[in-house]
């Protein structure tokens, strides 16, 4: 079968959306020929060969203010969509957002009849998040953002979404059910038990201590002040204990700021950008992982960590409670409580005993989401949908 990817994010981009069409594409490869449409890291059209992996990149513009991050100017776009299609000439298209380049690439292919899956991984949070509103202008604007995914959404044959809780809330803004619950995947033989440590420790320069860990990007709506305010409380039990931030981000300088007035920034480790070869191990040197995101709709870096075999604490919010089961893998804690956040960390840290049981419940739930079975699910669905094609004829 030959499959297109639409992607608004991929590769070198940093987030869990990027990942999933990246480890989706790569391994789609070993039984279909494999197409990816995604913003080009300047303002030309190319086409990439990587891998196995035909990458049709898209001349793109800087997101301001948004170091790294790229869109497609919709002007025109629905026309090189078209152009794409008509070569490549897919049997079908899975669009990984609602954004500009998928929303181009679903309504060029509902023009010729190309069936398409739509995946959804936004929460109008993860953008509100940074605009300087509250209260019912907040929720108004959520509600509109809402309201233009399910528009676009609604043109693909089939929604999935990474959880249960994602499609339920996908249905209950407008997206026309079933959207299918398909979790993103992980690959289990990479992220596991038993992998070193020592190596990145010393690449990385984190100390050897109890080490309170976060993976991801450092941005505003992870709300990493919050796991910054907690370290104070778990420092006055346990002296050596340290906090290490894997990743980049534009909240950096804001959080050794706050670590400063909190007389903690010798507690507080930033890695900075870790290879992609070096994550498992940056796992393997901490002894408990938090998520403080309150816009999550599965968390690849959390699940990453339970297939680590780590106990995890996380905001009960949003898709985090599918993941983090409260004192039976790790535990829960109220959005934005440090001082909760704090006792629950000191509970982990010092109890080996109930840390290590508590990592390998993580471990045994992690492996529901094998991304084999990923892989099967998206398959079963690209034969559902492929059938329903009814071609149309396009314009020399």
């Amino acid at each position: 079968m030959r499959v297109l990817i639409g992607a608004d994010t991929y590769a070198p981009d940093v987030n869990g959306a990027s990942y999933f069409a990246q480890r989706l594409a790569a391994a789609l490869t070993s039984r279909h020929e494999v197409h990816v449409v995604a913003p080009a890291p300047t303002a030309e059209n190319r086409i990439v060969y990587r891998d196995g992996i035909v990458e049709h990149r898209v001349r793109s513009l800087p997101v301001l203010r948004r170091k790294g991050f790229r869109f497609c100017a919709p002007i025109g776009l629905v026309t090189a969509a078209g152009r794409i299609l008509d070569h490549v000439r897919p049997d079908v298209v899975h669009a990984q957002s609602h954004f500009f380049l998928c929303r181009a690439l679903i309504t060029a292919a509902a023009e010729r009849g190309i069936p398409v899956v739509a995946t959804n991984h936004f929460m109008p949070e993860n953008l509100s998040h940074y605009l300087p509103l509250r209260g019912k202008m907040l929720e108004r604007v959520n509600r509109r953002l809402w309201a233009d995914a399910a528009r676009v959404f609604n043109g693909a044959n089939v929604v999935t979404a990474p959880t249960p809780y994602a499609a339920g809330l996908a249905e209950s803004h407008g997206v026309r059910g079933p959207v299918r619950p398909i979790s993103c995947g992980m690959d289990l033989s990479r992220f596991r038990t038993g992998t070193a440590a020592a190596t990145f420790r010393l690449k990385y320069r984190v100390p050897h201590r109890p080490t309170i860990a976060y993976v991801g990007r450092l941005d505003l709506e992870k709300n990493l002040d919050v796991l910054v305010r907690a370290l104070p409380a778990v420092r006055r039990r346990i002296a050596d204990a340290q906090l290490m931030l894997v990743g980049i981000g534009d909240q950096r300088r804001r959080l050794e700021a706050l670590a400063e007035r909190l007389y903690v920034a010798d507690g507080l480790i930033f890695t900075g950008f870790v290879d992609d070869a070096d994550l498992p191990a940056a796992y393997a040197a901490a002894d408990v992982f938090v998520n403080a995101g309150t816009a999550e709709l599965q968390s690849l870096v959390t699940l990453e960590a339970m297939a680590s075999g780590l106990p995890v604490l996380g905001a009960n919010a949003t898709a985090l409670p599918h993941l983090v089961r409260d004192d039976h893998n790790g535990y829960l804690f109220p959005p934005g409580d440090s001082a909760t956040l704090a006792d629950r960390l000191v509970a982990v840290l010092s109890d080996h005993t109930r840390a290590e049981l508590m990592g390998k419940r993580s471990r045994v739930l992690a492996e529901q989401h094998d991304i084999g079975a990923t892989i099967a699910a998206f398959e079963a669905i690209y034969h559902e949908v492929v059938p329903t094609r009814i071609p149309k004829p396009t314009s020399a």
